[in-house]
């Protein structure tokens, strides 16, 4: 029987996107939320899973890290086989994980990676030790193209009072650019007011992206949903600020959609597949 060998692979030709996070058994944020949001914006998505969480919409119950050596084995695992666009890296959960990934980062360096710098899940619950604010400061800060911190989390990685008006979101932005990350997108959502302002501070300058604050109940992952866009979209867009505001009209018809769901008890997740899915 003549047995046919196997293709040699190729390049898909839809972007490749991996995403470097946590997973939330609740579906609503973290791993699952990228792999939805990568879906519904036509890229293929892989993933290196750096924790287990147990969470639902109402929090999270616990927290389970496998050995950074893993990590490791799942990111040569995919890197060896895929060829990967861009990387969505997300919950880190300690510093030994930090160092793992931005080991991997520097052997294979992939043209595009946004980091965003989760730290505190929405209901309060801490997703990064201590000891590893350092670690992706130094670590992976110089190796991100896009760094994506809300409020509280820049002030954090900066060691300083979170802003409080849009003047010190800009100084804050400068600021981490100085660390050595490429580009900076700090994320507005805490400021009190009616708008949700934020702001992109790049080497081709700053920019301000502004939009109207949608009262919406359900708003879980809107942070991991907002970089797995930026992530998903920008191998095929011309630069940070195109990338920036398709990734926002996303998010933005997300949680304009997301309280067409009721998923769970407390807060729900956005709606990922406003566009796709069909209407009642």
């Amino acid at each position: 029987m003549n047995l046919r060998q196997p293709s040699q692979a190729r390049q898909s030709s839809i972007p490749i996107a991996l995403t470097i996070a946590g997973s939330d058994s609740g579906g609503g944020a973290g791993i699952q939320a990228d792999l939805k949001t990568f879906s519904a914006l036509g890229a293929y998505g892989a993933s290196v899973i750096t924790a287990l969480t147990a969470q639902n919409t109402q929090g999270v119950t616990g927290i389970h890290t496998p050995p950074a050596s893993f990590v490791t084995a799942q990111m040569d695992a995919v890197f060896q086989d895929l060829e990967v666009d861009a990387v969505k890296l997300g919950m880190l959960a300690n510093a030994d994980v930090v160092r793992a990934v931005a080991a991997g980062l520097r052997q294979y360096k992939p043209r595009f990676v946004v980091l965003d710098t989760v730290m505190i899940s929405k209901s309060g619950h801490a997703l990064l030790q201590p000891d590893a604010v350092a670690a992706l400061r130094d670590e992976l800060l110089p190796l991100a193209d896009l760094i994506t911190p809300n409020l509280p989390e820049a002030a954090a990685l900066l060691g300083v009072e979170a802003a409080t008006d849009e003047a010190e979101m800009e100084r804050q932005a400068q600021a981490l650019r100085a660390l050595g990350a490429r580009n900076v997108l700090v994320k507005g959502g805490h400021l009190a007011g009616d708008l949700s302002p934020d702001w992109l501070v790049s080497a081709a300058g700053v920019e301000r992206f502004n939009a109207p604050r949608i009262a919406a109940h359900n708003t879980h992952g809107t942070g991991c949903t907002l970089s797995a866009a930026l992530a998903a979209l920008r191998p095929r867009r011309n630069g940070w600020s195109d990338t920036v505001r398709d990734a926002k009209a996303y998010l933005n018809g997300a949680l304009a959609a997301s309280d067409e769901l009721q998923i769970g008890k407390g807060i729900g997740p956005v709606h990922h597949f406003h566009a796709v899915w069909p209407k009642d």
